[in-house]
């Protein structure tokens, strides 16, 4: 039954692969303006929860986007594999999706001016002309950030997005997060991190396979951190 409120709804959603069982009868609901988090020991299934919400991943049941503005999902993976012999900037990357015409053409002064604002909101300012290879974990991690939440996403999709982060960074991550939820985006988190997870969540739902428990924050970690001790 659909929900007036939601904005990302799945139901029933079960994973099978060479006869295991990586997910079985997934079901919840995200709504516009919420941090939803995902916890879970690893091997429980988060990411390929997220697999299954980007198409990326076949499954059985159902996964609803209730999309009514823009319609754009903005993703962090938990791992991005850049070349490092690749020969392109930060702001190249960025400005790829923003401009109609071939960066190897220029990036538009409008876009230049959009991506220094991007890189400002995620502590790189200045990173522009920085090679992709040259970037720490850490910064690269913060530059896919950037690119995920503009234009801001009806659906933000960040699988562990402060792993690799020193602790000022993921305060400002937090901040950010939370500011798009102020601003209507649905948002779902993969999260290891329970400090993390007190901070930002509107709702958890801790996922070993099937959903154990969903639920406020508080409630939630006490019964996790209740079995897990």
């Amino acid at each position: 039954m659909t929900s007036p409120s939601a904005l990302l709804e799945i139901a029933g959603v079960s994973v099978r692969d060479d006869g295991r069982t990586l997910l079985d009868d997934v079901s919840l609901v995200v709504a516009p303006g919420a941090v939803h988090v995902l916890i879970g020991p690893n091997g429980a299934g988060k990411s390929t929860l997220a697999a299954c919400i980007l198409g990326l991943r076949s499954f059985s049941g159902d996964i609803t986007l209730h999309l009514r503005g823009n319609g754009r999902i903005g993703y962090v993976p938990q791992t991005f594999d850049a070349d490092r012999t690749l020969p392109i900037t930060v702001a190249e990357l960025l400005a790829a999706p923003r401009q109609r015409r071939p960066v190897c053409l220029g990036i538009a002064g409008p876009v230049r001016a959009r991506i220094a604002d991007l890189l400002a909101r995620v502590g790189l300012g200045g990173f522009e002309a920085r090679r992709l290879g040259a970037l720490s974990g850490g910064e690269l991690r913060r530059v896919l950030i950037a690119n995920a939440l503009d234009p801001a996403p009806e659906l933000l999709l960040c699988d562990e997005p402060a792993s690799g982060l020193d602790p000022e960074a993921v305060l400002q991550l937090d901040g950010l997060i939370k500011d798009a939820a102020r601003a209507g985006t649905a948002v779902l988190m993969v999260s290891h991190d329970l400090a993390e997870v007190r901070r930002v969540a509107d709702q958890v739902t801790w996922l070993d396979r099937s959903v154990r428990m969903t639920g406020a924050p508080e409630a939630v970690l006490a019964a996790h951190s209740g079995v897990a001790a």
